[in-house]
């Protein structure tokens, strides 16, 4: 059996949302956790859904987060103030604990109502495909989507990402713009061309190393996606198309998402 490490990064300085990781989220039933708790029992819940054994980490370069995790009984992996992303502060999360996981995944902190079987997929894919680096879930758009993701841009914010792939199942781009060009419409020829990335990756520790020995190209400068480097650098991204009947996923890109987050909280029922 495959050992499975989960790091979820976090770090304090954030230019759109200073020390998000703390941000407040209060759920169905009126109980606030923070951002980093929701996001350690999205974790949680996804080593239980796969029924296999798994380390939880959280990797951080703040004692603020730091205490906080541990209030939380999260095992904390300090990293550098370098570290310029999340896959970066992973990748160097596993150098200095000296972690032998076979499948590394980064569960992003910014998305706590990531479901479980979305990581339970992720690894899987990598298990069936032992030449697989990196592996990355997408998610087709509903027209709400759609419209919340064109709206967003519309009013000068940055919002969900979005991604086009070619028929072998690997990334063509990921994009802050709304990919592919809908011309403002939701349903083409009877669906729904958009796909959203999912903020969550799973790596092998070679691909990890390997983004490390790479410099930031022009495309990761320009769109902020941290991705892009694997592609810029010719390496294949292969996407895992998953489905939510019944859920909603969205991220805490800006603080006017935290409404829209406890909105979908109550709405599921999370506590």
């Amino acid at each position: 059996m495959s050992k499975i490490a989960i790091i979820i990064p976090a770090r304090y300085a954030s230019t759109r949302f200073p020390a998000k990781p703390l941000a407040p989220l209060r759920g169905a039933s009126g109980q606030v956790k923070t951002l980093l708790e929701r996001s350690v029992e999205a974790g949680r819940a996804a080593v239980r859904d796969m029924g296999v054994q798994a380390a939880l980490y959280v990797a951080t370069d703040d004692s603020r987060i730091a205490t906080e995790a541990a209030r939380i009984g999260a095992e904390v992996i300090m990293t550098s103030e370098s570290c310029r992303n999340g896959t970066e502060r992973v990748a160097e999360a596993v150098q200095n604990a000296g972690l032998d996981a076979e499948i590394i995944v980064n569960l992003q902190g910014d998305a706590p109502l990531t479901p479980p079987h979305f990581v339970t997929a992720l690894v899987q894919a990598m298990r069936d495909d032992p030449d697989c680096g990196i592996a990355t879930p997408i998610l087709r758009c509903d027209t709400d989507a759609v419209q919340n993701f064109i709206a967003d841009r519309a009013a000068g914010r940055v919002g969900a990402t979005t991604v086009v792939a070619n028929r072998l199942g690997h990334a063509l781009y990921f994009s802050k713009e709304v990919i592919p060009f809908t011309n403002g419409r939701g349903v083409v020829d009877g669906v729904v061309p958009v796909f959203h990335h999912v903020g969550l990756y799973a790596y092998r520790r070679a691909a990890l190393y390997a983004y490390m020995g790479w410099d930031v190209g022009p495309l990761e400068a320009l769109e902020g996606l941290e991705q892009l480097r694997f592609l810029e650098n010719g390496h294949p991204v292969r996407v895992v198309e998953v489905s939510a009947p019944g859920a909603v996923f969205w991220e805490l890109n800006n603080p006017s998402d935290t409404p829209l987050i406890e909105g979908y909280l109550a709405k599921m029922g999370w506590d």
